[in-house]
């Protein structure tokens, strides 16, 4: 992702799909860089501050994936039923090799979520929605 940091601006789509695979869990999705940047979080998205989820960094995958719903076959990566759960842009607020802040304007998820990096463990995000300021 760079190691220098990156402040607002960009606008993306985002989508979560929801993934009946081995294991039943949801894969976030963020356009960033010309492909959507991935992770897959194995409970239900957090709707409200307070809540922190295990978001697991997979592959990134082609943009258009993000309209994909159906059933992945037995015998292929992945298989599975999948469908979307939510859907939305997002405005990108700032970026770091170890860090994300976005705000999220979808159906389900909306507010600034963050995503940082554990420190050991290269792949394994902790995901959350912040807490919004009072004026």
């Amino acid at each position: 992702m760079g190691s220098e940091a990156s402040r607002g601006g960009f606008e993306g789509i985002f989508v979560v799909q929801k993934h009946a695979a081995t294991h039943l869990h949801y894969d976030l999705r963020l356009e960033m860089d010309g492909v959507l940047k991935s992770w897959a979080v194995p409970k239900e998205p957090p709707t409200k501050p307070g809540v922190r989820r295990l978001a697991i960094q997979v592959e990134d995958h082609p943009l258009d994936y993000a309209d994909f719903e159906g059933v992945i076959p037995e015998g292929h990566y992945g298989a599975g039923r999948v469908e979307i759960w939510d859907r939305g842009t997002y405005v990108l607020k700032e970026r770091t090799d170890d860090k994300l802040v976005f705000e999220l304007r979808g159906g389900k998820l909306r507010g600034t979520y963050c995503l940082i990096r554990f420190k050991r463990e290269e792949e394994n995000w902790l995901f959350f929605k912040k807490r919004e300021s009072s004026p």
